[in-house]
Order: C-alpha cells, then sequence, then structure tokens
C-alpha cells in the first residue's frame, strides 16, 4: 500500500467560496433569496459536505491564486492600469486560503497563514516589477526574500500537521510553485508568449497537486470531520 506522501505526489485536480454567517439586520426577502441561493451554489471549504466537496473547494482557492498571480503578471508586463483591483482581488484569495485552514487549526493558524500568504504576494509583485525594469540587483535580493518566505509558509504549515505533511514534500512543492511562477513571468516579460502560456499550464497542473497534498493532509488528522473516525489511542488492560 502507499504511503499519504507518496499518493500525494501522484495526484493532481477545481470550486470554492466563503460562507457568510450573518445576515444584515435589514434584509429583504429577495436578499434571504439571493443569500440562500449563493450558499447553495458556492459551498465553503468549512462546510464540505463530502471528501469530493472539500477537495474540490481547496483546488479552486489555489487555483484562484495562481490566476490572480498571472493576472499581476500579465498587467505589470503590459503596465495595465489594473493593479490596485488585481492586487485587492489577490489579497481576498489569500483571506479565503487563510479562513479555510481556521475551520480545521483555529483563527490564529489561519490568520498566520493569510499573512504569510500575503507578504510572499506583496514580494512577487516588487519582484516583477524589479525585474520589469531591469534592476537585476534587487530582483536578485527579492527572490531570495520570496523563497525564505516559501520556506516560513513550509515550516509553518508542516507544525500545525507534522504526521501527514512532511515538511520535505511541503518543501518541494512550494519551491517548485515559486519557480514556476519566476518562470512565467519572465517568459512574459520577455515577450515569450508561447512559453508562458505553457509555465501556466504547468503551474496551474502543480497548484492542484499542491491543493491535493493539504486537503489530504486535513481529511487525515481530522477524519472524523468527513465521514471516518478518530483513531484512538488503544488502553492497557488492567
Amino acid at each position: 500500500m502507499r504511503s499519504l506522501d507518496e499518493y500525494n505526489a501522484s495526484i493532481c485536480v477545481s470550486a470554492l467560496n466563503i460562507r457568510t454567517k450573518k445576515e444584515p439586520p435589514a434584509f429583504t426577502v429577495s436578499h434571504r433569496v439571493m443569500l440562500a441561493l449563493t450558499l447553495v451554489l458556492l459551498p465553503s471549504v468549512a462546510a464540505a459536505q463530502s471528501p469530493t466537496d472539500f477537495q474540490n473547494a481547496m483546488r479552486k482557492l489555489w487555483t484562484d491564486r495562481v490566476i490572480w498571480t498571472r493576472s499581476l503578471i500579465v498587467g505589470a508586463a503590459a503596465e495595465l492600469p489594473d493593479k490596485e483591483v488585481t492586487s485587492q482581488r489577490l489579497g481576498q484569495n489569500q483571506t479565503d486560503i487563510g479562513n479555510a485552514f481556521a475551520a480545521y487549526y483555529g483563527q490564529e493558524t489561519g490568520g498566520k497563514l493569510t499573512a504569510l500568504l500575503k507578504s510572499n504576494a506583496l514580494i512577487a509583485t516588487d519582484l516583477v516589477s524589479a525585474m520589469k525594469a531591469g534592476d537585476a540587483e534587487t530582483a536578485d535580493s527579492l527572490r531570495k526574500s520570496w523563497r525564505a518566505n516559501g520556506e516560513e509558509i513550509t515550516n509553518f504549515l508542516h507544525a500545525a500537521n507534522t504526521k501527514y505533511w512532511a515538511v520535505a514534500t511541503l518543501r518541494t512543492v512550494m519551491h517548485t510553485h515559486l519557480d514556476q511562477t519566476y518562470l512565467e513571468a519572465t517568459h512574459r516579460l520577455r515577450g515569450d508568449y508561447a512559453a508562458d502560456v505553457r509555465d501556466f499550464d504547468a503551474i496551474e497542473h502543480h497548484v492542484l497537486a499542491m491543493a491535493d497534498i493539504l486537503s489530504n493532509g486535513i481529511m487525515a488528522q481530522f477524519p472524523e470531520k468527513f465521514g471516518g473516525r478518530k483513531a484512538r489511542t488503544a488502553r492497557a488492560h488492567p
């Protein structure tokens, strides 16, 4: 039988959003209907009713991350005026990911993960700007900071689930994720669009596998939340 790490390494591939917990005090009937439809059509990670729903929700979160990161890269390369709104949307995605983890590890852990991911995105934005400006020295320094942040995310996640998220596995998938994004930005800025498209195909494929590693680890750590039974420590007979 394959270990969880081996299974995680062999997988790849998508759905999500956040469930509103309180209604505004002056909700109209139409508002209530729209809210009900939203909650039905957009299940949250925390409210996933099955392992498949949960896995798809986690895939959607991480796919959104690479999509909005790509939007930032494309916008920066073409000097589009959408940097602020795209950055805000990417920031919301980092919050969504943190909230998904908070449902299992608590608000403090979720908030810390959001902060780490937002730092990662900010460094990436500055890195792309330095690359576009041809400032090799600044770009090199930022890339080192970016990888250091990736290492911090790796260690943080491993500490939350040491049994099912092996640090070596997390480090490999995180560094691959960053290296792929760097290559994507390099090709886009050079105008090598064919390579840029191939890069994003690889990024999307990889991040789906990365999301599966994370969702598998959570389901293994909290089986009772997904229809399974929590393992009990055997007691010695008197």
